[in-house]
């Protein structure tokens, strides 16, 4: 499919991507699942290709760009394509460099950017708990003023990126108020802190090159100048990030949901069962004729919110929308085409049985669907 929201730039930058995947990341993918997480000194070297620094500026060691959510954009596409699911590298890129960069200080950018940019320090942001999922405002993990510094207290989970990660922009409650969104402040810990512990690197279904941690903070003591932003003001801080979150977790949806349309009809065109291709079925052509047209208006969405948001104009609601409708069609398709490969498709040394467990997380991540339907009835006054 041709697409017209990039230019030459990002082509060049596209074909560097798919070079490194191709060298770096695909021969060695296996082992890394087989391993929970990928080599911390691999970050490096994605440093080096320039993906980290996309958005910050060169005195900080990056491209100083702009409008970096296409370039961020082909990054995704091509790990798409590729089959290769670096959640950390995502994490780090396009949530943890972007609060620092919103809401730190100069001494705090100057401090930490560097050595994220360049894939040496590894960031994570850690928002869910065991009791709190997708409500934010219900966060039980709380920290106290002692002096100058901060005391924290309490547990995260699911923290993509958590066994590799240098330091953790943590969400905390610093302040009881009676508005629950209130009272929230974002603490930067850094892993050699006292009392701050990793607990398992979580086993999944799918995904599972992606380090996913349990975190505790057991009287952590954080300096002052690790508050990132004002207090109290954080749950403001992460509404404002998960428009670009959600748009990027829907275009690795709709790249999902393309790339197992082509992978199946190549399948379908070599497997022959009763004497003949299966794609020579009237039930295969159907099924996948209607895969293509879903993918299609999936597409049209998706790039349409994406020039939107190049240019900041996509609201909270529209973002919404299109994780819901593209992470839902990304289920749909790959089912379709799962069972298209009839038994072969339940074997693990098939692709498509790998896209399946893997794409199962997109309906829930970034905000489950039922929480963005909440959002999208409010935006229509209901």
């Amino acid at each position: 499919m041709t697409n017209s929201l990039y230019h030459a730039e990002h082509e060049e930058f596209r074909s560097s991507v798919r070079g490194f995947l191709d060298r770096e990341v695909v021969p060695y993918f296996a082992e890394w699942e087989r391993a929970g997480k990928v080599p911390h000194d691999f970050y490096a070297k994605v440093g080096e290709l320039g993906v980290f620094g996309l958005r910050v500026p060169a005195g900080y060691g990056g491209g100083g760009l702009a409008n970096s959510f296409l370039y961020q954009s082909v990054w995704t596409e091509e790990c798409g394509r590729a089959g290769v699911a670096l959640g950390g590298v995502g994490a780090h890129a396009n949530l943890v460099i972007p609060y620092i960069l919103a809401n730190g200080t100069d001494e705090q950018k100057s401090r930490w950017l560097p050595d994220m940019v360049a894939g040496r320090c590894m960031g994570a942001i850690a928002m869910t708990e065991p009791g709190t999922g997708s409500d934010l405002a219900g966060m039980c993990t709380g920290a106290v003023r002692d002096g100058e510094d901060w005391v924290l207290n309490g547990q995260k989970t699911f923290i993509t990126g958590g066994i590799n990660a240098d330091l953790v922009i943590v969400a905390a409650r610093t302040s009881t108020e009676q508005d629950r969104r209130k009272g929230l402040s974002l603490l930067v810990v850094e892993s050699h802190f006292g009392g701050f512990s990793r607990g398992r690197n979580l086993e999944k279904m799918g995904q599972k090159a992606t380090d996913t941690a349990e975190l505790f903070f057991d009287n952590v003591r954080v300096p002052g100048d690790n508050l990132l932003g004002e207090e109290g003001n954080a749950f403001a801080y992460l509404a404002q990030n998960l428009v670009g979150e959600r748009l990027g977790i829907a275009l690795g949806a709709q790249v999902s949901a393309e790339t197992a349309l082509r992978l199946t009809l190549d399948y379908v065109r070599e497997r022959k069962v009763f004497g003949q291709p299966v794609a020579q079925f009237q039930n295969t052509k159907f099924e996948l004729a209607s895969c293509r047209i879903e993918i299609a208006a999936g597409r049209a969405l998706i790039d349409r919110y994406m020039v939107a948001h190049e240019a900041g104009e996509l609201t909270a609601p529209e973002a919404s929308m299109a994780k819901v409708y593209c992470t839902e069609l990304q289920a749909r398709v790959i089912d379709r085409c799962l069972q298209l490969h009839g038994g072969y498709g339940f074997m693990s040394e098939y692709r498509i049985s790998k896209m399946y467990t893997d794409s199962r997380i997109s309906r829930i991540y970034g905000g489950t669907n039922e929480v963005q339907r909440v959002i999208i009835a409010k935006s229509i006054g209901l």
